[in-house]
């Protein structure tokens, strides 16, 4: 599968989206993310330390604490903490990780390739969402 393929398959699949570092402040760029995925029809699950609810959802501190499946790991953390969510989203069974725009982290970007797991980099859903041209729910 293309980038864009899975891109693509990702944003258009409904689906579970736990997206790490969401929190609710209005001013953070996982807030309305997270609305946006919300649009086009995806549950979501803020993880946070503080577990706070958002547009919404039930918050949990981690993933290990998120009851249920998880389809996709969304990823807004600083580069230094994102081998640790990137084995917590292998640990948990998620199938897809997504990091977002600047947030990069080589080995963990390999063990996600290495167990399986699609991965998209250096993206954020919404503006790929708008330059396909996918519809809200």
């Amino acid at each position: 599968m293309t980038d864009d393929d899975l891109v693509q398959h990702l944003l258009t699949t409904p689906g579970r989206w736990a997206v790490v570092g969401l929190g609710d402040n209005p001013s953070r760029p996982a807030y309305g993310v997270a609305r946006y995925l919300q649009e086009l029809g995806h549950e979501i699950v803020p993880v946070h330390p503080r577990a706070e609810t958002v547009h919404g959802a039930q918050g949990y501190p981690t993933l290990a604490d998120v009851p249920g499946r998880i389809d996709v790991v969304d990823v807004f953390v600083a580069n230094e903490r994102v081998g640790g969510v990137v084995d917590a989203a292998i640990e948990v069974g998620a199938p897809a990780v997504w990091l977002q725009l600047d947030v990069h982290d080589a080995e963990a970007e390999e063990r996600a390739r290495a167990a399986g797991l699609d991965l998209v980099t250096d993206r954020c859903p919404a503006i790929e969402g708008r330059r396909l041209g996918l519809p809200r729910a």
